[in-house]
């Protein structure tokens, strides 16, 4: 059974109040509910984590590299701005998927650049909260991948 972890930035816990037009109206919970339904269905042991404390993720990447398959990171704001979770993460000997709710390229000039994308081996972003879904998808197609 593969093992994935689901990280979620800043600001994320309050998904479905904040900017409705830019997230949708979906709230973390439900977005979990939505994972956890498709991780059951799927054969994968889920984790999902949410701090609004950089220090938190950081630990969680790093605890990650003993204990999971695959690491799923919705950093929120620290995408565009954490040295330290990128150099976390580019530890990692394990898949990373980058995600976002919204498409960044279409936002704010600061969004458009990722600290992640160079560490991660996909990017999902655009689809709303459908994303995680997606990218549960995608990170099960390349351990499935990794194991043959």
């Amino acid at each position: 059974m593969n093992k994935i972890i689901v990280l979620n930035g800043p600001n994320l816990n309050l998904l479905g109040e904040r900017e409705k037009k830019q997230y949708g109206n979906l709230t973390l919970k439900e977005i979990e509910n939505n994972c956890k339904e498709f991780a059951k269905k799927n054969n994968v042991r889920l984790s999902l984590f949410q701090s609004n404390i950089e220090g938190e993720l950081i630990n969680q990447i790093q605890n990650s590299r003993n204990n999971q398959d695959g690491v799923i990171i919705n950093a929120g704001g620290y995408t565009h701005t954490s040295v330290a979770i990128h150099d976390a993460l580019k530890i990692l000997k394990i898949p990373i998927i980058e995600l976002h709710i919204s498409n960044i390229y279409n936002r704010e000039e600061f969004r458009h650049k990722s600290l992640i994308s160079k560490v991660a081996n996909g990017i999902i972003c655009g689809f709303g909260a459908e994303g995680y879904i997606m990218s549960l998808k995608a990170m099960k197609r390349i351990l499935e991948n990794e194991n043959r």
